[in-house]
């Protein structure tokens, strides 16, 4: 009996891994970085009580701050870099340890700029930068801080905040991530024929959409039965992300916690609560596909690991360079810079470490920082959904370099809200790409069975885990008792309301959906992920349909960076978030997809 197994990181080729090096060469370069970093405090720290002596002074501060920020982002970006494609190693980990108390200690070093700031008075502020050009680019950082006031606590206080950040999560995420990634254990997935197929974070894709039944079956069950393993343990680590949420909320004097994620990017909590609204009234058309799946599937039960059930034969093979091939194509439409840049990542440049390794951590991400090349993290398994993640991966990644390229360092990162945008964009339009252009019904099949997947993680499970994470911050905002057990019913709950009577029910199984993402301990994200791609698809139609000036209004989004307020930026673009509509308008795209399935099948 044969058993296919994962390679060990050191085993995979060179090619199928990022350039880690561009950031810094060798560890004794990491290293070097580190200390200067740490060298450098005292010069942040020495303009402490002296931003008020005048403009000039005020801008050699920031240019100090960002200076050092900017070295320090590096040498965070590449300690994480380094730990997430293989958890086991002993020294990626130590470095994030390390980076992670320094980024604390840069934070509590420059905690003292923003009280300083509210001290001095918004109207001098005002009148400094016309006094001083150079000062000028910080108006909107001044006006983002005049309507944080509320919440800016004394220097002292938020001197204190900034060193609490290291012993509070997020240092609970490096947590879950160690145990998810590299403590859980997983049996093996188990073919018709009675052969192993190991599961790991980066196999476990592949396997729930595999054509085999039985090796989808037993990769969700063991999957799940490996979370429910350690339920207490996870549900430990989120109960404390879920506290550090409130405590900070409390803190900063917010009523709620989804109040304390939304307001620092003036994100109305309406936007939220529109998004659960059409959701749920919504929840019909995904009832629709489970039948149609079930019919097509000829099952008597339809269980949630069919629901990435190939309804073909044989999945279509799309070798990585084929998949860079054609998301060039996709995305033409955006000129010829940006194929460009985006085809030199793929190859040349190493953005994208794509190899399917033992260690390597759950999930995909783009990432990076001002002064280095953005980093793509993935499983590659040749086929429509590697493709797909590919292409979602790479608008970040897109996203990145026009706002780095354009904007200076304060406005150089962008919200989670607009990031979701870009992603699903890209996966837009490369779908509708090859919609037109590969005509073969079993291909058709294929891209559309990956665009109902990928709504089904974004306009399904994420938003339902929204659900889950408003109803946990209210338990814990009211102390409540929480555990494992309760966030399991919770989630069994939101789940059944959305699967309906069309999806055999595993309680526990689908109970612990809450616990196989790490988002959950990044406050409010996961709803950003279905409004992004209800923005994403409204974008994509006006540069498919020619609307004027559409390329230019999106590539203008890209290199805004946080120059604008999210929804600003979105308008700008050509969508309105605080309206339903676009919500309403992506569900009707969802939907053309389940009629075009049925008659494919």
């Amino acid at each position: 009996m044969e058993t296919a197994h994962l390679p060990s990181r050191k085993d995979v080729p060179v090619e199928e891994t990022w350039n880690l090096a561009s950031i810094f060469p060798t560890i004794e370069a990491w290293q070097e970085a580190y200390r200067e970093v740490e060298n450098r405090l005292p010069e942040i720290e020495a303009f402490k009580g002296k931003l008020a002596e005048g403009p000039e002074t005020l801008l050699r501060a920031f240019k100090t701050t960002e200076e050092i920020a900017i070295l320090a982002g590096k040498v965070f970006v590449y300690a994480g870099l380094a730990a997430s494609v293989d958890v086991g190693d002993q020294q990626a980990a130590a470095l994030v340890g390390q980076a992670s108390g320094l980024m604390a200690r840069l934070r509590a070093a420059s905690s003292y700029i923003q009280p300083e700031l509210m001290s001095i008075g918004f109207d001098t502020l005002e009148a400094w930068t016309e006094e001083n050009e150079a000062l000028r680019m910080y108006r909107h950082d001044f006006d983002h801080l005049k309507r944080m006031a509320a919440h800016v606590r004394s220097g002292e206080v938020e001197e204190l905040l900034a060193m609490v950040s290291e012993p509070l999560p997020p240092s609970t995420l490096p947590a879950y991530a160690a145990l998810v990634n590299a403590d859980l254990k997983f049996k093996p997935a188990v073919n018709s024929a009675g052969e192993t197929l190991e599961i790991g974070q980066s196999s476990i894709g592949s396997l729930i959409t595999h054509p085999d039944r039985e090796v989808r079956r037993t990769a969700w069950e063991n999957y799940a039965d490996a979370y429910l393993e350690h339920k207490n343990t996870i549900a430990a680590i989120q109960t404390q992300a879920l506290r550090r949420d409130v405590f900070y909320m409390r803190a900063r004097g917010y009523e709620s916690s989804l109040q304390a994620a939304l307001y620092p990017n003036n994100i109305p909590e309406t936007v939220f609560h529109n998004l659960i609204d059409v959701f749920k009234k919504n929840l019909p058309t995904w009832h629709r596909y489970w039948r149609i799946r079930r019919a097509a599937l000829k099952v008597n039960a339809f269980h949630v690991y069919d629901i990435k059930a190939p309804l073909m034969e044989e999945k279509p093979r799309v070798p990585y360079e084929q998949a860079v091939e054609w998301i060039a194509e996709g995305m033409a439409p955006l000129g010829e810079e940006y194929v460009r840049v985006l085809r030199e990542g793929c190859t040349t440049a190493r953005w994208v470490d794509r190899a399917r390794n033992r260690g390597k951590r759950q999930g995909a991400f783009s990432w990076g920082t001002y002064g280095t090349q953005p980093f793509v993290m993935m499983s590659y398994s040749d086929d429509v959904f590697s493709l797909s993640t590919l292409a979602h991966e790479l608008g970040h990644s897109m996203h990145s370099y026009f706002t780095r390229k354009t904007q200076p360092y304060v406005y150089a990162h962008y919200s989670l809200f607009v990031a979701e945008v870009a992603s699903n964009f890209n996966q837009a339009m490369v779908r509708a790409h090859l919609l037109k252009t590969q005509d073969d019904p079993a291909f058709q099949l294929a891209l559309l069975e990956e665009a109902m997947s990928n709504f089904h993680r974004y306009f399904f499970i994420m938003p339902t885990l929204a659900r889950w994470e408003l109803e946990m911050h209210r338990r814990v905002e009211a102390g409540e008792p929480v555990n494992a057990q309760s966030m399991i019913d919770l989630a069994a709950d939101l789940f059944k309301e959305g699967y309906g009577d069309e999806v055999a029910f595993d309680h526990d199984r689908i109970g612990i959906t809450w616990a196989q993402f790490g988002h959950m301990y990044m406050n409010f994200y996961v709803y950003q992920y279905a409004t992004g791609i209800s923005a994403a698809h409204a974008l994509a139609d006006g540069v498919l349909s020619g609307k004027p000036d559409a390329v230019k209004h999106y590539l203008d989004f890209l290199k805004a960076g946080s120059s604008v307020y999210p929804l600003d930026a979105l308008r700008m673009a050509g969508v309105d978030m605080t309206s339903p509509e676009p919500v309403e308008k992506a569900f009707e795209v969802l939907a053309d997809y389940v009629s075009r399935i049925e008659a494919l099948v």
